[in-house]
């Protein structure tokens, strides 16, 4: 299967950044950007292009403007050229430095958009990145629910009519706040970080079996839901089986895979008389103590084990 390529305009991204065009052609805002590596081109400009991505940003600082001013016209002229010649999509100057002419000339030669920017250059790289890892990143849709609890984004999934969405209204008249119900859009936006929203269509609405579909934000108030959230624990909700022997301790952390990141997650049988939204407000809480350095059942294990250790000690 061809992977899926994604991409963002030229147009979003200057307007993300408020940055100012020095120079651009006339059809910049439909360019796309399909690279999330930001590039500041030192090497390139003392002549190695060897790994050079013609397709990413590149970003021009103070070490990169020292380097061109030590150059006389022509040779600045030639460096510029062949790195504009590349097919680079766009360059930004940072700091609000002054941009040679050469640039200016270039840019206009070879189509590239020319922007500049009063941000210093490591911040601006830094949040250009991970703004184009969240554009860009891969992603997949799941059925479920999305609601942050605690400032915990807890994806509650499970099979239809267990009882999801009436457990996100719940968990809202309490409080918490709705993400996404039905379907979950999941973005990969770094090597560990997952974030889910809602498709635009059904932002905000979820659906009440025997009421119909209700709008959250206009019912509940605009703290009642919110627009994006990390992804920090998965609460699969299954009807209760007799049979079936559910985790009492919790010691064993099970996880779960998306989009290849492992996510904490959590079986919850549902039957009548089971208060789910305290449940899942619990479930929250106690993945902040984790995350915190907090485990109650290793702490209960521990202490059960040092008390074996005594007893045996007493014994002898």
């Amino acid at each position: 299967m061809d992977k899926v390529v994604y991409s963002v305009s030229l147009h979003q991204i200057v307007t993300e950044f408020r940055l100012e065009i020095l120079s651009a052609p006339e059809d910049w805002p439909d360019k796309l950007i399909t690279s999330d590596v930001v590039s500041r081109p030192a090497f390139p400009l003392s002549g190695y292009y060897e790994f050079f991505d013609p397709t990413s940003i590149q970003v021009i600082g103070a070490v990169e403007n020292r380097f061109l001013s030590d150059l006389s016209p022509e040779k600045r002229r030639e460096v510029l050229e062949r790195l504009y010649s590349t097919g680079i999509p766009m360059m930004v100057v940072t700091r609000g430095l002054d941009s040679f002419a050469e640039c200016s000339e270039m840019a206009q030669k070879y189509g590239v958009v020319l922007a500049r920017t009063s941000e210093n250059t490591t911040g601006f790289v830094a949040a250009l990145t991970a703004a184009l890892n969240v554009h860009l990143g891969p992603r997949t849709t799941m059925h479920g629910v999305f609601v942050e609890v605690y400032g915990e984004g807890i994806l509650l999934l499970g099979d239809s009519g267990v009882g999801k969405s009436e457990t996100a209204i719940e968990l809202v008249k309490r409080g918490h706040r709705l993400v996404a119900d039905d379907a979950v859009d999941i973005k990969r936006v770094s090597a560990k970080t997952l974030v889910g929203s809602a498709p635009e269509m059904i932002r905000y609405f979820i659906e009440l079996r025997g009421i119909g579909i209700i709008d959250v934000r206009r019912i509940f108030g605009m703290g009642s839901v919110k627009p994006t959230e990390k992804v920090d624990v998965i609460i699969h909700l299954e009807q209760w089986d007799d049979k079936k022997p559910y985790d009492r301790l919790g010691a064993d952390e099970k996880l779960t895979e998306i989009l290849g990141i492992q996510v904490p997650s959590l079986e919850i049988p549902v039957k009548p008389g089971r208060n789910l939204a305290v449940i899942i407000e619990v479930a929250a809480m106690n993945n902040r103590n984790k995350k915190m350095g907090h485990n109650a059942a290793k702490e209960l294990s521990d202490k059960i084990y040092t008390s074996m250790i005594a007893a045996q000690e007493n014994q002898k």
